[in-house]
Order: structure tokens, then C-alpha cells, then sequence
């Protein structure tokens, strides 16, 4: 159910629920406008790139994502990854990539995987996170400090130790309205007016109140840097797709998709804890996937949903889609007749701004606190992660983060897997009442999943059974799911076992175990007869063969 189809049954539609949402749109609007063009202008495109993202993702989102209070649009996570497309496949590039990364969103939406990608591990999440904020804080230093143009470089440490040699050469304007913004965003917030007044707003009205009145000639601002802001609506641009641009494209719409599905998975559970209300996880991918396939050919960037933002609709008590959409009708009126005033806005300001988003998104003092307590293999993570989204790039990092993280989950699962014989006093207990097994009949529980990676515990248990009983029978009844792979090493055993003249029986197999035990070959090495639901019954049949083979003699 679309959010606001979920909003008009629970009726959070009625007139007498729009004053709080009028309210919280309103200020969200504000809340937005400064870092939706601070996103733009680190992505490499244009400020009113990401004023149109907010305003195309923010009312599409609210009316067809899953949560009733998020609020969508750029976001910090997206900056390096955008630059870098648009360095390497410009603009346009970044507009198919971006329509890609949306049709792939609602493909996994119709997968159903938005339950899945909420389990991807917190060391990665937090590596990757922690490494987008120190890379956003170091290419905002040619604005915050005023460097004079400095030669492109490719490699982060090239990169960082040019602008260290730099720091003698800063502009003194642009640095003193970098401190003074920065100053604002730090100390407006402790005052009471802050809870009402949007800290970023207020350091970048002042800034640019003060460019105004002074017109440093020194200062960039983005009337000098891309000429103002155009008044009124953007226009449709359909792009023309080649199918050679598109594969090259594939990886990063990929990693455009995987961080939106992330981000915004991410901020609805915030969001829920917030508001006590509950989103729907596909849904929410599926109003992703439609916004990130609309607005590119609106002139905007990715979008995703933004959890300060979305935070900030919640504490002015939205609780509705029409918060959401008011959000974007403010930025349309913004639009519509404040852009001329946006020429004096100096970028020093929107570098400012972003400091304190890098920072907060660095979360660093969590970070620390994983370093020093988190578990070996986690802290291994979470370093890497962070190290390769710094000096290789974000589609890597985030490949290597959770490959990773599944073969340490694989390497602790198979260390679960138990493989052991069975007394008769603790099968006497467990069916509680007393056994008596004949010398000739051994059992053998298997406890844990029976995959791939559990082949050689499997083997090495199994194929140490020195005496030769005649009857073995394996009980699965702790074993949750087998894969292919724990099938055929399952049907070699058995095989050998055969062949060393013991009959295996199989018993307390789950339903779905004996459904692919069914589908696959396995029941035809094993017998037809020699697989029971029941470890009692499969006990019995096994005293048959005994009987049957000393009546024989």
C-alpha cells in the first residue's frame, strides 16, 4: 500500500490533520533548500540540480514510498559516487545511470528484497558512511579555505597533500565567511530560536547578506561560479541511450541503487521509531525506484531518503504525505521568485554547511567506540571498508565490505555445525521413555544448516566412524535448510557407507530438506524407504533389517 493511500485509511488526510503537516513541510522546505544545492555543487552539477531533486523525489516519494513521514531527496551519501560519474561519463552519464539505478530499485522491489537489504552489516554501513564524510570534507576545503585553482588530480593523497601546501595561499573574505558560517551552524543550534530556525538557513542567509553588501571580488559565489539559479520550473529532458554507455553504466547504477535502497531503508526505521508508526520496506524501494527514474529527466540527481531531513518532519509533528509534498511546493515558490537572490550565495557557506554534514555522517565518535569494542573480525571490516571508500572508490569498498562480512558469517556458521553420536540414555530422555538400541544399530545427529560451506565438517565426522555398525541412522532434526552442495556430499557418505555394507537411514528431516531430498537424485542413492519423519519409526525399520539378517544366518 502506497503511503498515501496508507494515510487516507487511517484518515491522515482530514482537514483537521494539515496544520502540523503545513507547518512541518514548511520548515522541512527551508531545511532542504541549503543542502540540496551544497549536494549538488560536491556532485559536480549544478545548484538547482539539487533543488529540483528535492522537489521531484520528495513528492513522489511521499506519495508512492512506504513510509507516511519520510522525506526524500540528495544526500551526502551520494556526493563521491556522482562526482566520479560525472567526471568520468559527464552529466548525461549521470542521467542514464540515475534512471538505471531506479528501474533496478523497482525490480528489487518486486523481488521483494527490502527486508534482505536492511541486514546488510553495520561495519560496512558505518566503513562506507565514515569514509563518504571524510571524502565530502576534504573536497570542500578549495571552497572553505578560497584556494586558488589547483591542478586535478586523480589520488586521494595527491589530492589532500596538494591542498595541505595550499593552506598558505587561502582566501582571507572567503575564509572568514567559512569560520563565521560554521560558527552560526555550531552555536545557533544551543539557543532556544534553534529548535525554530533552521541553523543552515541562518548561516547562509548571513553569509550571503554579507557577500551582498561587500561583493568580495575574491569570494566564489554561485552567481559567479554557474551564473544564478534559472527562475521557474525545469523542463523535460529525455536522454538517448546507447547500449555501450549503459554496460559501462552498470556498475555504478548499481551502487546508486544499492546506497538508495540502504539510505532509505535506513531512515524509515529511524523514522518509525520516531513516530511510532510502521513503514513497508518494498513499497518504500518501489517509490524510490519511481523518483529516481522521474527525476533525472527533470534535471535532477539521485535521491534517496534523507534521514536528517526526515527526522526534522517528525520533531514539527508531520505525520502525514502532505508533509512531504509541502516540502516541495515550498521549494517550487523558492523557485518561482527568490532564484534572482541566489547569485550572491557564496559557496564558502555551502562548504560550511557540508563540513558539519561530513561530520555527522562520519557519526565519529560511534566510530571510535566500534574500533575499540566491536569484535576482531568487525573492527577488520569497518577499517577496510572505510580505508578502500577513501583512497579506491565506493563501488569497491562496498563489494569487498559485505563479500567479506559473508564469508566471516559463513566461516562462524560452519564452526555451528555439530556432528555427533547419540547415546541411548539421551535419546531414552528425549522421547522420554527408555530405549534399548541393538549394539548393531549406531546414531548420529547433525545439528546446524547443512550447506556448502559444512562439507568438510560433514566429511571428516562421518567418514571417522571406525566401527562398521549395520545400521546408521542420521537424524536432521536440528538441521534448518541443505543446499545442493550438503546434498551430493550427503549422497557420496552414503554411497561409501554402502559400499562398506551399512544401511543409512535418514530421519527427522523439515519439510523442506525432504522437498529437496524429492527434487533432486538424492532418495535414489539413498532408498526410497530409507528416509522416515519419525526417528522412532526409523528405529523400528532399522531393528527389522537386524532381525531379518540373523534370522538369514
Amino acid at each position: 500500500m502506497f503511503a498515501i493511500q496508507k494515510a487516507y485509511s487511517q484518515g491522515s488526510l482530514k482537514p483537521s490533520q494539515w496544520g502540523n503537516n503545513l507547518i512541518a513541510g514548511l520548515v522541512v522546505g527551508v531545511v532542504a533548500l541549503p543542502l540540496a544545492m551544497a549536494f549538488a555543487i560536491a556532485s559536480g552539477v549544478t545548484p538547482q540540480a539539487g533543488i529540483y531533486t528535492a522537489i521531484v523525489a520528495g513528492i513522489l516519494v511521499s506519495l508512492f514510498g512506504g513510509s507516511q513521514v519520510q522525506i526524500a531527496g540528495p544526500t551526502g551519501a551520494f556526493v563521491v559516487l556522482l562526482s566520479s560519474i560525472v567526471a568520468n561519463h559527464g552529466i548525461r552519464g549521470l542521467q542514464v545511470a540515475t534512471i538505471m539505478a531506479g528501474v533496478m530499485l523497482i525490480f528489487m522491489s518486486f523481488a521483494k528484497l527490502g527486508t534482505v537489504i536492511r541486514f546488510i552489516p553495520t561495519p560496512v554501513i558505518m566503513g562506507f558512511t565514515a569514509g563518504i564524510g571524510v571524502t565530502i570534507w576534504i573536497g570542500q576545503w578549495p571552497y572553505f579555505f578560497g584556494f586558488p585553482t589547483l591542478p586535478y588530480v586523480e589520488q586521494f593523497h595527491q589530492k589532500l597533500w596538494g591542498m595541505i601546501q595550499s593552506l598558505p595561499y587561502s582566501d582571507i573574505p572567503t575564509l572568514g565567511i567559512s569560520l563565521l558560517s560554521l560558527f552560526i551552524l555550531l552555536v545557533f543550534p544551543k539557543f532556544s530560536i534553534g529548535n525554530k530556525v533552521p541553523a543552515p538557513i541562518v548561516a547562509m542567509v548571513v553569509a550571503t547578506m554579507i557577500q551582498a553588501y561587500y561583493q568580495f571580488p575574491t569570494v566564489s559565489t554561485i552567481g559567479s561560479a554557474f551564473g544564478g539559479i534559472p527562475q521557474g520550473l525545469p523542463s523535460l529532458t529525455i536522454p538517448v541511450f546507447s547500449l555501450d554507455e549503459m554496460l559501462a553504466l552498470i556498475g555504478p547504477a548499481f551502487t546508486i541503487a544499492m546506497l538508495g535502497a540502504i539510505e532509505s531503508l535506513l531512515s524509515a526505521v529511524v523514522a518509525d521509531g520516531m513516530s511510532g508508526q510502521k513503514h513497508e520496506s518494498n513499497t518504500e524501494l518501489l517509490g524510490q525506484g519511481l523518483a529516481n527514474i522521474v527525476t533525472p529527466l527533470l534535471g535532477g540527481i539521485a535521491a534517496t531518503g534523507a534521514i536528517a531531513r526526515t527526522a526534522t518532519n517528525i520533531r514539527q509533528g508531520g505525520n502525514s504525505p502532505v508533509a512531504g509534498i509541502v516540502h516541495g511546493i515550498v521549494l517550487i515558490a523558492i523557485l518561482l521568485f527568490l532564484a534572482p537572490y541566489a547569485i550572491y550565495i557564496p559557496l564558502a557557506s555551502m562548504a560550511a554547511i557540508l563540513f558539519v554534514v561530513a561530520y555527522k555522517m562520519s557519526d565519529a565518535p560511534r566510530f571510535i567506540k566500534m574500533i575499540r569494542l566491536a569484535p576482531r573480525q568487525d573492527q577488520i571490516i569497518l577499517i577496510l571498508t572505510f580505508f578502500l571508500t577513501i583512497f579506491t572508490d565506493l563501488v569497491v569498498a562496498v563489494n569487498v565490505g559485505v563479500i567479506l562480512s559473508v564469508l566471516l558469517f559463513m566461516r562462524r556458521m560452519v564452526n555451528t555445525i555439530d556432528i555427533h553420536e547419540v547415546s541411548c540414555e539421551e535419546l531414552s530422555a528425549e522421547v522420554q521413555h527408555e530405549l534399548h538400541i541393538h549394539p548393531d544399530i549406531m546414531v548420529y545427529t547433525v545439528e546446524g544448516p547443512l550447506f556448502f560451506g559444512a562439507v568438510t565438517a560433514f566429511e571428516k565426522v562421518l567418514k571417522s566412524i571406525n566401527q562398521d555398525p549395520k545400521v546408521l541412522i542420521v537424524r536432521l532434526n536440528e538441521v534448518p535448510f541443505v543446499d545442493l552442495t550438503g546434498l551430493r556430499v550427503l549422497s557420496s557418505i552414503v554411497e561409501e557407507l554402502k559400499k562398506r555394507n551399512i544401511i543409512v537411514l535418514i530421519s527427522d528431516a523439515n519439510y523442506e530438506i525432504r522437498r529437496e531430498m524429492y527434487k533432486t537424485d538424492f532418495l535414489d542413492v539413498l532408498g526410497r524407504h530409507h528416509m522416515w519423519r519419525k526417528f522412532e519409526r526409523a528405529l523400528k525399520k532399522a531393528e527389522r533389517y537386524i532381525e531379518t539378517e540373523s534370522a538369514h544366518k
